[in-house]
């Protein structure tokens, strides 16, 4: 932040304290604090005592957004072509744009930089100090934010900022943005209909939840949908929906709320579909048990190939305790997981599909048995011919049978 904009703001905020001028919302009480403040320090850069401004109208905005929006960051929020923000020091400013990092020009001071993070966390009711040196929280547009504290990263304070995208709402969207083809689509929206158990891997950064949104667009419309995640993320389109995200402990200890409780709670309000934004840990127990119930879900997982995301599965119910062992997950995971959808990034930052795993219903040893019904070869997301062993999933047949080139 340039200097003229720090004291200009300083001042402001000081009067509005003074005064009782509520900040929030562009109030016209702050905006005339603000044009009396920028035309105060105008002044005295007249008389020598600053340096002069070289647009006063442009000062003004620039103090409103460090008052009132992210400050020297809103630009960033303003820029749809923006996907992540982050700061590694108050010298160290980057943003991506379609997968791609740039080291902007901003520069930031360490005061600057806890007071957009107090600022951003306001709304969550979150905190962050040296008794929680983490803390996730959604901000009021819908990104998410991650902020980490000395002493547990060193030097200064490391802030993430993953921009909510709003244009990706459908199968079709991603049709056209290249991410998959035309047939594949209509696979996986027939997958949807018909309540397929749809498990959605990759690395970080590959539109995992961009596809579960787009997923859950062709879902019935009089589906009941819960969502459970650890701060809110996921923007579905249906019409009846409650969205549930985790609680941290108070100052006391007492009061979390973990993914683990949020899916048992979410089973006791009727769903039609349960989402679980990422599993991690032992709450894919918990998945795991309600969609084998005959409860239809979908969730998203770290891996690096559509086997190991089936892999991983198997691997983090038995985090839950002792009394859980392969012999009763791999079974479980090969019955209720109907399908994978593997997602990868280029060097460019495009995102695609890379494959649709069906599962068979079977396991050898401590692997699920599944197949391939989508490879990507030379560009083009492809059907493998192959039609899925759980065919009795899928009523229409003879249109399943067209989508994956099964000869007849």
């Amino acid at each position: 932040m340039e200097e003229p904009v720090r004291t200009i703001a300083d001042r402001v905020r000081a009067r509005v304290l003074r005064e009782g001028v509520d900040l929030a919302g562009g109030s016209a009480g702050a905006e005339r604090i603000v044009r009396e403040e920028v035309r105060r320090y105008g002044e005295r850069a007249l008389a020598g005592s600053h340096a002069l401004l070289a647009d006063e109208a442009a000062t003004a905005r620039d103090v409103v957004a460090s008052l009132t929006g992210f400050g020297p960051l809103q630009p960033f929020f303003d820029d749809e072509s923006v996907e992540e923000i982050w700061i590694n020091s108050p010298t160290k400013v980057f943003v991506a744009r379609n997968g791609v990092s740039e080291l902007t020009n901003v520069v930031l001071s360490d005061r600057e930089v806890r007071e957009l993070v107090e600022r951003m966390l306001q709304s969550s009711g979150r905190r962050v100090d040296l008794s929680q040196p983490f803390v996730d929280a959604s901000l009021p547009d819908g990104s998410r934010l991650h902020v980490a504290i000395p002493d547990v990263v060193r030097g200064h304070w490391s802030v993430n900022i993953r921009k909510f995208q709003r244009r990706i709402r459908s199968l079709d969207t991603l049709v056209e943005l290249g991410s998959m083809d035309a047939g594949a689509a209509r696979f996986l929206e027939l997958a949807v209909v018909s309540g397929a158990n749809i498990l959605v891997s990759g690395a970080t950064h590959t539109g995992k939840t961009t596809m579960i949104n787009a997923l859950m667009s062709s879902a019935r419309a009089n589906d009941r949908v819960i969502t459970v995640e650890e701060t809110f993320e996921l923007d579905l389109d249906v019409r009846d929906l409650v969205a549930l995200q985790c609680r941290q402990p108070s100052l006391e200890g007492t009061g979390e709320i973990t993914l683990r409780r949020l899916i048992k709670e979410a089973l006791r309000m009727r769903p039609d579909r349960l989402i679980v934004g990422e599993v991690r840990e032992a709450e894919s127990l918990d998945l795991l048990i309600a969609l084998n119930s005959g409860l239809p879900g979908m969730c998203t997982i770290h891996a690096n190939s559509a086997r190991d995301a089936l892999a991983k599965l198997c691997t983090l119910p038995l985090l839950a305790g002792r009394n859980i062992d392969s012999a009763f997950v791999v079974p479980t995971v090969a019955a209720t997981i109907d399908l994978v959808v593997h997602l990868t990034i280029d060097e460019h930052g495009v995102r695609r599909v890379h494959e649709i795993l069906a599962t068979t219903g079977g396991c050898r040893g401590a692997v699920v048995e599944a197949e391939p019904l989508f490879v990507r070869r030379g560009g083009r997301l492809e059907a493998t011919g192959t039609m899925p062993a759980r065919v009795e999933k899928f009523p229409d047949r003879d249109g399943l049978e067209a989508l994956l080139g099964v000869a007849a």
